[in-house]
């Protein structure tokens, strides 16, 4: 990517993210790269996976939090330090403030889960909430940064963050050297900073593919000149950052060849996919590597692909809501409606098809009143489970067959 954006101000290189290894070494977990048979089948291309799920805070925001601090004086680690954060770099900078006795303070706006906030204060963290929204947590941060004499430590706007998460890179390429290209999600860049600098050092340098949501496509807009709208309720809501930083900005210039965007389908296909067929669990950013994947399947044929699984901290019932809609989307679970007349023995005749077919029932929904039918008939919506779409659609023509209004009520 090229610019006329003066990129000579912002310095980050190898060698800061080597130094950056050895500081934090032992005190993060070298995840595994893994190649996965199934998922290159899928996709055309041949995959690889860094699991960074597995840290202990289950996301790579640990190593950038941690160098960071390691690169402070005494005075301001005694001090403490403080960041706005309702994700996962809450979570890194406390486990690793607490662990090195650093005082840790966490400004999240009040409208944060009760769930972020009791994780960020079991592992150290002393949570602060004031705002409605993030620009107004980060404001108050920034305000008691220079109250308190705290030291602020950036998500991603920051070189020593930047290295830190570059170390993902370093092992990934070290584990899998045969990697030709690296898709790696972007939310305010820090992550893609830092392994881009790893990718182009490599002989021969490596392809580098950001990755946004479509909802928020703030780095995506910056880079190729474009204002697009920026907002809306993303699952990859570790990602969904308005403005990136202006640092990463100057760095993704130069290391990153190209941004795909995804929607929020694709998303929650990954999601799916990644617990279905590598047994492992991953927030929506940090299943936004093979959404891109999936999405633009033609132009990684044949490739040589790394996947960032860069977070796995999303909520158990949204985890539950997205793989009972893929089962949707992929015919194993529907809702069928059908107009009934109301009488005995209408329902049971509907019943002795499912039956026939194999077809199993989970709930049924009657509607008498509120329906624009006669008054003898009635809406009738029945959840099902299928083997499969083919199952599903021989039930449905069985039931038109005899005569039955029979339409899917479908998905969002």
């Amino acid at each position: 990517m090229t610019s006329s954006e003066d990129t000579a101000a912002a310095k980050l290189d190898i060698a800061d993210i080597r130094a950056a290894a050895e500081r934090i070494a032992g005190a993060v977990v070298h995840t595994p790269t893994m190649h996965s048979k199934t998922l290159s089948r899928i996709t055309g291309a041949e995959v690889w996976l860094k699991f960074e799920n597995q840290q202990f805070t289950a996301a790579y925001k640990e190593r950038g939090a941690l160098n960071a601090l390691l690169l402070m004086d005494e005075e301001q680690r005694k001090r403490g330090v403080i960041a706005a954060s309702a994700g996962n770099h809450s979570q890194g900078l406390s486990y690793h403030g607490s662990r090195l006795g650093v005082p840790v303070t966490i400004v999240m706006p009040r409208t944060t889960p009760t769930v972020k906030v009791m994780q960020t204060q079991s592992v150290g963290g002393k949570v602060v909430l004031e705002g409605e929204t993030f620009d107004e947590a980060y404001a108050h941060a920034r305000k008691l940064e220079k109250q308190l004499g705290l030291t602020f430590v950036h998500p991603f706007d920051d070189p020593r963050v930047a290295a830190g998460q570059g170390t993902v890179g370093l092992e990934m390429f070290e584990d899998a050297p045969e990697i030709q290209t690296v898709i790696v999600p972007i939310g305010g860049g820090g992550l893609i900073s830092g392994i881009g600098t790893v990718a182009k050092a490599q002989n021969p340098p490596v392809e580098v593919i950001g990755v946004q949501a479509r909802l928020f496509p703030s780095m995506y807009g910056h880079i190729k000149g474009e204002d697009l709208p920026c907002g809306g309720d993303t699952l990859a809501e570790g990602i969904a950052v308005k403005e990136p930083g202006s640092y990463t900005r100057q760095i993704i210039r130069r290391v990153v060849d190209d941004i795909l965007l995804v929607d929020e389908e694709s998303l929650e296909e990954a999601v799916a996919l990644l617990l279905q067929i590598e047994k492992t669990v991953v927030e929506g950013a940090g299943a936004a590597g093979l959404a891109a994947l999936l999405s633009y399947r033609e132009r990684f044929v044949g490739r040589k692909v790394g996947l960032v699984l860069c977070g796995g901290n999303i909520d158990t019932r949204l985890l539950a809501n997205v793989l009972l809609r893929d089962l949707a989307r992929s015919g194993r679970l529907a809702r069928l409606r059908l107009t009934l007349q109301d009488r005995p023995g209408s329902l049971y005749k509907v019943m002795k098809e499912f039956d026939e077919h194999n077809v199993n029932i989970l709930e049924i929904y009657h509607q008498r009143i509120f329906t624009n039918l006669p008054a003898k008939g009635l809406v009738t919506d029945i959840e099902c489970e299928a083997r499969d779409r083919k199952q599903l659609e021989e039930l449905i023509l069985a039931l038109r067959g005899r005569g039955y209004s029979v339409s899917y009520v479908e998905l969002n």
